[in-house]
């Protein structure tokens, strides 16, 4: 065992202070700390840096399938002024085989666009609305409840994935109060 006395001298003397008031330990103790507080912020930073470059990949994939999008509303608008004169035709056609075949290259245009995601707006019968459709006529009706109703199509809607690529044309009911005579 040793002396309690020795064991006291030993720890007043400098060569032998205790570890936590030796000047070189506070000073390395200091660095370290330092050097791991700066070791956190570039964890933190590369962590940040990590999740910008990931966000910034979400945002282009989304850019890219918006532009895609806009794309293909483009060719699908081109390809509906088709189906408008097709169905112009129609409209006026009897049952005769050429009629018959002109409305199965209709119906074949149309499910390819609605295979790319393209989706025609039923417009007949809704309240107008002005994101959906253009007014290029109005019908004067004495039925209040058919006021802003659309009585009749004259190009349909389209949308793609919610938003509209072409706009329909349509007819509108305006009431009227009938007069009193």
């Amino acid at each position: 065992m040793s002396d309690p006395q020795q064991t006291s001298d030993a720890q007043q003397s400098p060569g032998s202070m205790p570890e936590s008031m030796n000047p070189e330990f506070l000073r390395l103790t200091e660095e370290l700390e330092k050097a791991r507080h700066r070791v956190n912020e570039l964890a933190h930073a590369v962590q940040a840096g990590e999740r910008d470059r990931e966000e910034f990949k979400q945002r282009q994939n989304r850019e890219r399938e918006r532009m895609i999008d806009v794309e293909k509303a483009n060719v699908a608008c081109t390809l509906l002024e088709a189906v408008d004169q097709l169905d112009l035709c129609l409209h006026a056609a009897d049952q005769s085989p050429l009629a018959r075949g002109v409305r199965l290259i209709r119906e074949s245009i149309l499910k390819q666009a609605e295979s790319t995601g393209i989706e025609r707006v039923e417009l007949a019968g809704r309240f107008f609305d002005p994101n959906l459709a253009e007014a290029s006529d109005m019908e004067i009706t004495p039925v209040e409840a058919d006021d802003g109703k659309i009585l009749s199509v004259l190009k349909a809607a389209y949308q793609l994935k919610g938003r509209v690529i072409r706009p329909g044309v349509v007819k509108v009911a305006k009431y009227v109060k009938p007069a009193n005579a």
